[in-house]
């Protein structure tokens, strides 16, 4: 059964606890790496500069601490865990199965190749395929108004 390396470990657990359950079980189901949880402001800010994220900082789910969003691409095993940027369908189905797995777990959550969650993805105008986001608050947290 495949399993984090050590670095995804360290980058999953700077993220909302529901999130790192989430993927938890996704990683049973495919084979996947935790490319980035929280970020600083100095990594949001490239992020921004390079055009890999349309948000400043602090304004980010990624900002947070705990994060609440995650950055997690799927790869062939966990002996090669090259990301094949390129191969989109396999990002498409990895996006598949954790928006089942959330939803099995009851969790909202937002995906970057379709941001409006419609499931129409050719109205989608920034993908970033990797990203994944929780959209309601910590049953914790009250709700801004």
């Amino acid at each position: 059964m495949p399993t984090f390396s050590a670095r995804s470990l360290r980058s999953l657990s700077t993220c909302d606890d529901r999130l790192q359950a989430l993927f938890r079980r996704v990683v049973g189901i495919v084979d996947c790496t935790v490319i980035q949880g929280h970020r600083s402001e100095d990594e949001q800010t490239a992020a921004y500069e390079s055009g890999n994220s349309k948000i400043r900082w602090p304004n980010g789910k990624h900002n947070s601490y705990p994060s609440m969003a995650v950055d997690v691409a799927p790869v062939l095993s966990s002996e090669d865990y090259a990301i094949r940027w390129k191969e989109l369908r396999r990002f498409y189905h990895f996006a598949g199965v954790v928006r089942g797995v959330a939803a099995e777990m009851g969790l909202a959550i937002r995906w970057g190749g379709d941001w409006d969650g419609d499931f129409d993805l050719s109205d989608n105008t920034f993908a970033d395929l990797v990203h994944f986001e929780l959209i309601e608050p910590r049953p914790d947290q009250p709700v801004s108004v």
